[in-house]
């Protein structure tokens, strides 16, 4: 090919579904006309502006934060230095054999759940596939609920590939890269949305007069409120325990809580304050076996009546 068919193809004949063609052909010019595979995927990797920042946040806040307490490195802006005199040829070369030592040791000790853990996986993700676990995921970590903005997304496997999990749609879930380092690949809990599971006999399992809701949680009056507008916060799934609750119901239930005081608010103008709490347990006045939140509205000269309601004012629901 000569030069001119070369740039006619660049500039005609291409078609682009990423920026990888034009930049693989920029990296090889500048190599000299020649690069081996590695050399090629390293320069990838200083285009994908994602990482790059993630990789500045974690220096930020791991490797230089604790070895500028040590008084190793010291940070000038941008800038990181090492925190020592001058080396010699000879102190550089062995202060770089202990660091390499000290990482294989680490790697030896953590298998790939260091990082390479995805090196696992040698079947490609079609980018199909890798859509519509992202859509699906609706761009937020299925686990601590960190979205597209905060943090690197992972598509992880389920059942790891080291455990013979397949890449298949049913063994995909969308993780940050935090959670996803953590759960490894020894690990196969499935953080996706669960089915929503109904007792029968639980009233907050099939509610009745549903004030507003979301994909997790839902709102009701509560049947006897303390004070006029108090209303439960409920997870949609079965479960007693404050502390069996995840990230993502934490999420929809304080999205929920915010509403409700807006909507309140705008309803009432002489709520000038509110309690919010949680009982976990039968010891901790918890009367119903789901685990539900308060929200309480509160107004200059309300008396609590301690068995609901309030004093001198007959409960009523405000309607919004």
């Amino acid at each position: 090919m000569t030069f001119d068919n070369l740039k006619t193809f660049l500039e005609s004949k291409m078609k682009m579904s990423h920026i990888y063609q034009p930049l693989l052909i920029k990296l090889l010019v500048e190599s000299d006309g020649s690069a081996t595979i590695r050399q090629l995927a390293l320069q990838f990797l200083g285009y994908d502006e994602s990482q790059v920042r993630y990789y500045e946040k974690t220096l930020i806040n791991m490797p230089i934060k604790v070895l500028s307490k040590h008084d190793v490195v010291e940070r000038d802006k941008n800038l990181v230095s090492l925190n020592v005199v001058k080396l010699t040829f000879v102190q550089k070369a062995e202060l770089k054999k202990i660091c390499e030592q000290k990482i294989q040791e680490y790697i030896q000790k953590r298998g790939l759940s260091v990082w390479d853990y995805r090196l696992i996986d040698n079947d490609p993700m079609p980018d199909s596939l890798r859509y519509r676990v992202l859509k699906d995921g609706k761009g937020i970590c299925a686990l601590c609920g960190a979205s597209k903005n905060e943090r690197v997304l992972d598509v992880d496997h389920i059942i790891p590939r080291s455990l013979g999990g397949k890449t298949e749609y049913s063994n995909l879930q969308l993780l940050c890269s935090k959670c996803n380092r953590s759960k490894g690949n020894k690990d196969n809990t499935d953080f996706r949305d669960n089915p929503v599971d109904k007792v029968d006999s639980c009233p907050f399992c099939l509610p009745e007069d549903i004030i507003i809701e979301n994909s997790l949680s839902l709102a009701i009056y509560d049947k006897y409120p303390v004070t006029i507008g108090h209303v439960l916060i409920i997870p949609k799934r079965h479960f007693t325990d404050y502390f069996e609750v995840t990230q993502k119901e934490l999420i929809a239930i304080n999205d929920l809580i915010r509403i409700l005081k807006s909507m309140i608010t705008e309803k009432d103008k002489k709520i000038n304050g509110f309690n919010i709490g949680v009982n976990s347990g039968e010891s901790a006045g918890q009367t119903i076996s789901h685990l539900h939140f308060h929200l309480i509205p509160r107004r200059s000269g309300d008396v609590d009546n301690p068995k609901g309601g309030v004093r001198g004012v007959i409960p009523e629901k405000m309607n919004y």
